[in-house]
């Protein structure tokens, strides 16, 4: 259950301190447009955790709030259009005062139905006042095909018939979520979606700003904010919008997903619940992954590649360094003569008396492996590619770790690490192999300190992150045919001399 603030108290609690205090009553769209402008003046930023779009969306958002308009946002699953409209909330004012028990939040300056203007004229100055806090001025309805006219407008109470109300009473009605969000912002997500007859219901609240309900018409001056989201797919695939009601929107915004790699990093580092240490290199690998599949021929491009699929990564990435430094804790406690060592249960961090604090787990490249199984369920693949979808994604993220390899390592002389396989020596490394495991193998190898500085890990490497940077070398290496490379049926990766 969600916890909403309670108002300050020195907030009016009657109409005449209302008035007294020098309130002034403003539509949602003027209240948008004064805090916007705000803000833009302040110079700060308007649209906390959205990335990418300063340049491209925010502006033509930013106008259509200036010029009042309702808006549709168009573009590809994935590309933070739900984020951007809840934003939108921040732009209220914080506290904004209601008639107290009004269905559809009326401001004690403007009461809309006859029930409040009545309680207005009666109770005058005494008449209490409520104060609504931002959070509560946003309705949210992801169009399905079973959405009602009364889920989103409303439909007759025949309780309330029943106790002796007249049909065209207005008291007779159950207001759906778009007049409970009345004074506020209300979102309507994959509006094709929403059946042709379903949209119409929306036309009077674009334009003339009533309802109709079961064939009379409530003169109800609604204020609010009606903005919507939709794939421009839709429009040919599950549905479209209609015409009248897609005139009515005044302002149709293009999203995209992050114009360059630096915006994808900056998504990834944003939203990314990493449960271990994700090294800089294996970010940019996965960011470059992520944006090799958008672009990929094999892949239906009309359905798009979420920004999630990168995020996900990530954490699939995270949680494969932690499984193995977790299985390699367990191995360790079963070893001889090494019973008492792990704490059975306890936290993965919880430091033991005989081993010291457990060491901070570290992804490497070979942990996105996993990725291009676990993952294909989010990518829409062409036709053609039925049975290839992992060989497919396993082929560009093969493409994605050599361009950071270049990119990271170019000019470097690698020489060091080539010479650690010559005379028919091997190192191996894979999910369940140590970073001391792997360290060992490659003792002190010349060159190491410049790699660890072009991959920004630093002058005192934790063995988990030296044991990263090595394994990128080596894969690079071999993805630029300098190294050889199998996999063993035990799993374990064996990088060696090229045949």
């Amino acid at each position: 259950m969600t916890d909403f603030p309670d108002p300050p108290g020195d907030l009016p609690g009657t109409l005449g301190a209302l008035r007294a205090a020098g309130h002034r009553y403003r539509t949602v769209k003027q209240e948008l447009r004064d805090n916007l402008l705000v803000r833009l003046r302040a110079g700060g930023p308007r649209f906390a955790g959205i990335v990418g779009y300063d340049d491209t969306v925010l502006p033509e958002v930013e106008r259509a709030l200036l010029a009042g308009h309702d808006m549709v946002l168009l573009g590809e699953r994935g590309q933070g259009k739900t984020r951007l409209i809840r934003s939108l909330v921040t732009l209220l004012d914080e506290w904004t005062p209601v008639i107290v028990g009004s269905v559809l939040n009326e401001h004690p300056l403007h009461p809309v139905t006859p029930a409040s203007r009545a309680l207005v004229a009666e109770a005058g100055d005494d008449l209490p006042v409520g104060w609504l806090h931002r959070s509560l001025r946003y309705g949210e309805k992801l169009a399905t095909p079973d959405t009602s006219v009364g889920d989103l407008i409303g439909d007759v109470d025949p309780v309330r018939l029943a106790q002796g109300r007249t049909l065209g009473d207005p008291e007779t009605i159950h207001f759906g979520l778009v007049p409970r969000t009345n004074r506020g912002i209300f979102a309507v997500n994959e509006l094709p979606d929403l059946a042709e007859r379903i949209q119409v219901a929306l036309l009077n609240v674009l334009e003339e700003r009533d309802i109709q309900v079961r064939g009379y018409q409530l003169r109800l001056p609604l204020d609010l904010l009606l903005v919507a989201s939709a794939n421009p797919e839709d429009y040919t695939n599950r549905g479209r919008i209609i015409t009248p009601l897609k005139d009515r929107f005044g302002a149709e915004i293009r999203t995209h997903y992050p114009l360059d790699l630096e915006l994808e990093l900056a998504l990834i580092r944003q939203e990314a619940d990493l449960v271990a240490e994700v090294p800089e290199h294996v970010l940019e690998v996965l960011a470059r992954f992520a944006r090799a599949v958008r672009d990929s021929p094999s892949v239906d491009q009309r359905s798009g590649v979420s920004a999630r699929f990168a995020v996900a990564a990530a954490e699939t990435v995270a949680a494969a360094a932690l499984r193995r430094e977790s299985l390699l804790a367990a191995a360790t406690a079963a070893a001889p003569g090494a019973a008492g060592q792990v704490l059975a249960g306890g936290p993965f961090n919880t430091p033991d008396v005989n081993r010291g604090p457990l060491l901070t787990p570290v992804a490497r490249v070979g942990d996105a492996v996993s990725v291009t199984s676990t993952l294909r369920g989010k990518v829409e693949f062409e036709s053609g590619e039925e049975g290839r979808e992992t060989e497919v994604l396993g082929h560009l993220l093969r493409t994605a770790t050599a361009e950071t390899f270049r990119a990271r390592l170019a000019g470097l002389d690698l020489s060091g690490f080539t010479a650690l396989v010559e005379e028919d020596r091997t190192i191996e490394t894979g999910e369940l192999v140590s970073a001391a495991e792997l360290l060992r193998q490659v003792g002190t190898v010349p060159g190491l300190a410049k790699v660890l500085d072009r991959l920004g890990i630093g002058d005192a490497p934790s063995p988990g992150q030296a044991a990263a940077a090595v394994e990128f070398v080596l894969e690079g290496l071999h993805l630029s045919r300098r190294l050889g490379k199998d996999v063993t049926d035990s799993g374990r990766t064996r990088y060696g001399a090229r045949d």
